[in-house]
């Protein structure tokens, strides 16, 4: 027997499991590992004593013959104790034929000795057999220890490891994972399509390169549950640069889809912040450079207004001929009116910016549209009368009085009104009527306010635009418009005559009704031009910001 020197602190502590069926050989087995400096904490006969002592003593090496007393082999056995113990095991028998072999390989043992058994031989399978298994070991923990999935396949695409991490997110334990083809154990789908997605263990054994998840991907685990994931694999080679699988480093996205969400969330939070305080800054441009335009244009039309009165006032006064005093208050008038439009004008965007802001003033009052809505078609008649048009107006005695802002409802109807004695032919029609929606709820009824004209329509793909701020319907669609300077026009220029621009009065108005809660359409029927207004009979208290 050749003795082998050996590192006494290397080998005392190494305690080995003899699992051998032949006595003898079992004794002279335990003399040698003892004479080489290790100990031997005991010896069985067969499989099932051997998983017994494995599982009892813990040893930190098994030499495992392959031929062993009872039903179980070597073989069985070794695997089994190291699925579940994982204890390296070097196989020690005589049987060297192909079919043991390749049995015995599938087992990843960590060594394969055989008989007769030399002390050189021993100590150096041993010697191999540790430090290989504290290698992987060591490796073993690392890849526990990690936050990513881990999983490794070879070139035939079969499951060969996996860690902790994989068993969590794919579902599946390595036990029964192992051998288990790749696509099975991990299988992923792009996020948008819910197609089918390569598998970049896939990619990286074709192209021999590290591959990374291009597109949003979700892992399907064994229960279904679909995980977002990012991941990549390199090939593995051996010594020869032969590539002999792949691994694959993945983690649940989860999370950091969250945190990068929440990021873009507070930067687009930080943004609207800015875009807000930008606007609620031009927004304050904008009012300060309206009220100061509108101071600014009010003075001088108001002091050219109390210029014209004193000019007619000395025109009475004054001994000039009647044929040009009468051309001088003529073009005077104009002045006046003019000057009066262009106040209505201020006083119109004045109103829109106060709408816009949601500051515009209202009262609600209790109107009484019996009385209120022939008083208010009255200051319109002699216009009519003068430009040969009948105005009419009709409101049921039974009707209930209307909750609203009186100057608001004023305004809109009056403005209606001048539109449709401004576009009416001379001696056609106007119809002013109120009365109660026919579709309305009985609790909580609407009123209709319409305002009609005969002898002009107004096209389809006009009635909509009509509400613009200074659309101009087509000419062909209006009446001639008054040249104001026409002297041999002795009838003074009166505040409703204009051309065809509607200005602002229907912007004006379609704002006014919507802040009433209401509705305002245009219609054409048999030569008539019909606008109708519905609005709550009763009001909220609350409209918006009081100015």
């Amino acid at each position: 027997m050749v003795t082998i020197s050996s590192d006494t602190d290397k080998t005392n502590n190494i305690q080995i499991l003899i699992v051998e069926d032949e006595y003898i050989l079992a004794l002279n087995l335990q003399e040698s590992l003892e004479t080489l400096g290790y100990t031997v904490v005991d010896t069985a006969d067969s499989g099932e004593e051997a998983i017994e002592k494995a599982t009892e003593l813990r040893p930190n090496l098994i030499l495992m013959d392959i031929r062993l007393r009872g039903e179980m082999d070597g073989i069985q056995a070794a695997e089994q104790i190291w699925n579940h113990l994982q204890i390296p095991i070097i196989y020690l028998t005589g049987h060297s034929d192909k079919s043991t072999v390749e049995r015995a390989t599938l087992t990843f043992p960590f060594g394969y000795i055989l008989k007769p058994v030399r002390e050189q031989e021993l100590y150096v399978a041993i010697q191999t057999a540790l430090n290989r298994y504290e290698r992987e070991q060591f490796l073993s923990s690392i890849l526990r220890g990690m936050g990513d999935g881990i999983i490794v396949a070879n070139t035939q695409l079969r499951v060969k490891y996996m860690n902790q991490i994989a068993e969590a997110l794919t579902g599946w334990q390595f036990d029964t994972a192992k051998e288990q083809m790749l696509d099975e154990v991990f299988q992923i789908v792009n996020e948008q399509t819910q197609l089918k997605a390569t598998n970049p263990i896939i990619l990286a054994l074709q192209q021999e390169r590290t591959i990374y998840l291009s597109e949003p991907t979700l892992l399907i685990s064994k229960d279904g549950t679909k995980i977002p994931i990012s991941d990549s694999a390199t090939s593995i080679k051996d010594n020869n640069g032969a590539v002999t699988g792949a691994v694959m480093v993945f983690r649940d996205d989860t999370q950091r889809r969250l945190i990068e969400e929440r990021n873009l969330a507070a930067e687009r939070a930080q943004q609207l912040q800015i875009q807000m305080a930008e606007l609620q800054r031009l927004n304050k441009l904008k009012e300060e450079f309206l009220t100061v335009t509108s101071y600014e244009m009010r003075t001088p039309l108001s002091n050219i207004i109390t210029a014209i009165s004193l000019l007619e006032n000395l025109l009475d006064r004054q001994g000039i001929l009647q044929s040009e005093a009468a051309s001088i208050k003529r073009c005077l008038s104009v002045l006046r009116y003019e000057s009066e439009r262009e106040l209505d004008l201020v006083d119109d965007l004045l109103t829109i910016r106060l709408l816009d802001a949601n500051i515009y003033r209202y009262e609600l009052t209790s109107v009484y549209l019996q009385y209120w809505l022939p008083h208010c078609v009255e200051s319109f008649q002699q216009l009519a009368q003068y430009q040969h048009k009948t105005l009419t107006v009709e409101v049921p005695t039974d009707l209930p009085s209307l909750i609203t802002d009186l100057p608001s409802l004023t305004r809109i109807v009056s403005e209606l009104i001048n539109n449709a004695c401004k576009y009416t032919p001379n001696g056609e029609k106007i119809a002013v009527t109120a009365r109660l929606a026919d579709n309305t709820n009985t609790q909580n009824p609407d009123l209709q306010i319409i305002i009609s004209n005969s002898g002009v329509e107004i096209p389809e793909p006009e009635r909509d635009r009509i509400f613009e701020p200074f659309y101009r319907i087509a000419q062909s669609q209006t009446i001639e418009p008054i040249d104001l300077f026409d002297l041999s026009n002795q009838t003074p220029p009166t505040k409703h005559q204009s051309n065809s621009c509607t200005g602002l009065g229907l912007a004006l108005v379609k704002k006014l009704v919507k802040f009433l809660q209401g509705s305002i359409e245009v219609t054409t029927n048999q030569s008539w031009t019909i606008f109708t207004i519905q609005l709550p009979l009763t009001l909220p208290e609350s409209l918006g910001t009081r100015g």
